[in-house]
C-alpha cells in the first residue's frame, strides 16, 4: 500500500523547472529587474547561490524560459486565427483586433497564463524592454503586425498604431491578470476586442495630418546627421 500510496506523490520539479517555477510567479509580481538572482535561487529551494547560471547563464536565458511555453501556446492560437482571415477575400478589423487580443486573453482563466500576461505587459511597456528581452521577429505576433499593415488605412500607417493596439491589449490584459480573480472573462474580452478596433480603424484628423506633413517636410530639410533615429514603436 505505501509504495502505492508513493507512486501517487508528484515527484520534486528539477532544479531548472524549480527556478522557471519561482521566477514566473516572482516575474510577474515584483517585475523582471525587482527580484535578485539569489531570491531566485532561495525561492526555488536552491542551495547553489549560483543555481541560476548554472542552470540559465543569466536573467534573460531565465525569462525566455519562462515565458517560452506560453509564447508557443498562444502563438499556435493566433496562426490559427491569422490562417483562416488569410484565405478570406476580405475580414473586418474587428476580426483582425481579435486575432491579436483573444489568444493572448485565453491566458486569462489558469495562474500560469495569468503569470505571463503580467510579465507580457512589463514587456510591451517599454520599447528598451522589446529590444532587451522580447524580439518578436519570426513570431506570430510580428505575423499580426504585417497583416494589419496590409489591411489598415494607408494614413494610420506613418502613426504606428499597431504597436499602440499591441501595447493597449497586453496592458489591459496585464492588469486583469493582476486583479482579484474573476470567473468569466467574456465581457472584457469582448470590450478589449472593441477597444482595440477603434484604435486600429479610427479616423486620422486633418490636424494630425497637417502635423504629419510638417513633420515629414523637416526630416527631409534636415541634414542627415541630425535626424532623430527611429524609436523601436516607429519601426513597428
Amino acid at each position: 500500500m505505501s509504495s502505492n500510496k508513493s507512486s501517487r506523490i508528484s515527484p520534486e520539479p528539477s532544479g531548472r523547472e524549480a527556478l522557471i517555477q519561482a521566477a514566473r510567479s516572482l516575474f510577474a509580481e515584483r517585475g523582471i529587474e525587482g527580484v535578485s538572482i539569489r531570491e531566485l535561487g532561495r525561492a526555488a529551494k536552491q542551495r547553489n547561490n549560483n543555481a541560476v547560471q548554472y542552470h540559465f547563464g543569466d536573467r534573460e536565458s531565465l525569462l525566455f524560459a519562462v515565458i517560452a511555453p506560453q509564447n508557443e501556446r498562444v502563438g499556435a492560437r493566433r496562426a490559427a486565427l491569422l490562417d483562416a482571415l488569410e484565405i478570406e477575400p476580405e475580414f473586418s478589423i474587428r476580426a483582425l483586433a481579435g486575432a491579436l487580443v483573444r489568444p493572448s486573453a485565453a491566458m486569462l482563466e489558469d495562474s500560469t497564463g495569468r503569470d505571463y500576461l503580467r510579465i507580457g505587459a512589463e514587456l510591451i511597456a517599454e520599447p528598451a524592454n522589446i529590444r532587451r528581452w522580447g524580439p518578436f521577429d519570426h513570431t506570430e505576433l510580428n505575423r499580426w503586425n504585417r497583416v494589419a499593415k496590409q489591411h489598415m488605412a494607408e494614413s494610420t500607417l506613418p502613426l504606428h498604431r499597431r504597436f499602440s493596439a499591441m501595447n493597449l491589449c497586453f496592458s489591459e490584459l496585464g492588469r486583469r491578470a493582476a486583479a482579484r480573480r474573476r470567473g468569466d472573462h467574456r465581457l472584457f474580452v469582448s470590450d478589449l476586442v472593441d477597444l482595440v478596433t477603434g484604435l486600429l480603424s479610427a479616423e486620422v484628423s486633418d490636424e494630425t495630418l497637417r502635423l504629419l506633413t510638417e513633420r515629414e517636410e523637416a526630416r527631409r530639410a534636415a541634414p542627415k546627421s541630425r535626424r532623430a533615429p527611429l524609436t523601436p514603436s516607429a519601426s513597428s
